[in-house]
């Protein structure tokens, strides 16, 4: 997963023509903590439909409160520079939550391509 390092950076990655997931976290987060136990497989079995890029809140403060995330960990899909849907809330999320998420980005984004 690639971390965003710029605002310049997240802003040139929700470009792309393939759905970008952004997963938004902190380092000191018990759920974000969770959650990473799962992700590099997750991200490995949807390598092919979903970019994936990570943001960590404590840098991105003023990204997120535009975004209206503030729970985390939390989840958004951009393609072409608009959200397609997101997985935004306080609670701690399972890998099966993350994977019906996912799902339904490569749902939303074949709609948006069939348009």
């Amino acid at each position: 997963m690639k971390e965003m390092k710029t605002q310049q950076a997240f802003d040139e990655a929700i470009l792309s023509t393939k759905p970008v997931v952004a997963k938004f976290y902190v380092d000191w987060c018990p759920d974000c903590q969770h959650v990473e136990t799962f992700m590099a497989s997750v991200e490995e079995a949807y390598q092919e439909k979903i970019e994936m890029i990570a943001v960590n809140r404590d840098h991105f403060a003023e990204l997120l409160e535009k975004l209206d995330v503030f729970g985390i960990p939390s989840f958004i899909a951009f393609q072409e520079g608009k959200e397609l849907c997101r997985f935004v809330s306080k609670l701690g999320k399972s890998r099966e939550e993350v994977e019906q998420f996912l799902n339904q980005v490569v749902e939303a984004s074949g709609n948006l391509q069939n348009e």
